[in-house]
């Protein structure tokens, strides 16, 4: 029990906030540091010799080599970082037009086989089938509707 214990009230404030600044400091090193070697390889323009070295640079002698590469290369970064968010916007754009595209593109063939299987389940009637199918045939199915209701609505 010679063994001094401290008690909360023992920490001085001041201590308190250093050791918090020094805790969000470290967290910041590690977002630096793995934001440094995402960047490594995401750079198209280096060599894999060159990614090589500055991945060992970085992870042999962190301080020095994260520091090196953010004053060397630290303006790029960003604009890399820039390019692939409007990439993948684009990419993503792209496939939303896609995915909406493939509603528009529905023949009266594909309307019909799912009538066809809604009255097989049992969710309508014959008496609704047959109107619904007679929609679809007369060219004024839901697809079409939607379409000429907007466009007539609009103008």
């Amino acid at each position: 029990m010679s063994a001094q214990m401290y008690l909360a009230y023992d920490y001085p404030l001041l201590s308190v906030f250093w050791s918090m600044l020094w805790f969000f400091l470290w967290i910041m090193w590690f977002i630096l540091l793995f934001r440094v070697i995402v960047d490594i390889f995401r750079d198209d323009k280096l060599s894999g010799w060159a990614k090589a070295g500055w991945l060992l640079f970085v992870i042999v002698v962190p301080f020095l080599g994260v520091l090196v590469y953010v004053i060397a290369r630290g303006k790029n970064m960003g604009q890399r970082e820039v390019a692939q968010a409007r990439e993948q916007q684009a990419a993503f754009e792209s496939y939303v037009r896609e995915t909406a595209k493939g509603g528009e593109g529905r023949s009266s063939a594909d309307e019909l086989a799912k009538l066809s299987e809604i009255r097989a389940r049992g969710d309508i009637t014959d008496e609704e089938f047959r109107r619904a199918k007679e929609l679809v045939l007369s060219g004024s199915g839901p697809s079409q509707r939607s379409g000429a209701g907007s466009s007539s609505s609009s103008g």
